[in-house]
């Protein structure tokens, strides 16, 4: 079983989870989908305050698209690090999507196994969305 079952709030509280959602649904105007017509938007608070986001752009060499979640790990990293926290994306309808198995990988590396997602079973802590996770803690 997840966090929560609905989005009121997470395992450290309160936490504004519609204002998240939203900015993943206006990073989401920003994608670049010509092929597939599939947007995406991703939006996750950062243990520092701020609010990183990312949408998907897409490569006519289909395999070198780039997913929303690329863009926020990225943005993450040129704004000054950290660890997210809360974490969300969205379709181009704004409805809650889960992110892929590489994607799944990003959040976790910059995240860690308490980065709170909203998915689309509810709240759930990417050790629930992916456990027993490959991590730099193997690498050592």
């Amino acid at each position: 079983m997840g966090v929560a079952e609905d989005v009121t709030g997470d395992t450290t509280g309160d936490f504004d989870w519609e204002s998240l959602k939203a900015e993943a649904v206006a990073a989401m105007e920003h994608a670049y989908a010509p092929y597939s017509q599939y947007r995406v938007g991703a939006a996750a608070r950062v243990d520092d305050g701020r609010t990183v986001t990312g949408c998907n752009v897409e490569n006519a060499a289909y395999g070198v698209a780039l997913c929303a979640e690329c863009g926020l790990v990225s943005q993450l990293h040129l704004t000054g690090g950290g660890r997210l926290t809360h974490f969300v994306c969205v379709d181009g309808a704004g409805e809650i999507i889960m992110p892929c198995g590489r994607c799944r990988q990003l959040l976790w590396e910059n995240g860690g196994p308490s980065l709170v997602c909203w998915t689309v079973s509810g709240l759930k802590t990417m050790k629930e969305v992916l456990p027993d996770a490959f991590g730099p803690d193997d690498l050592a």
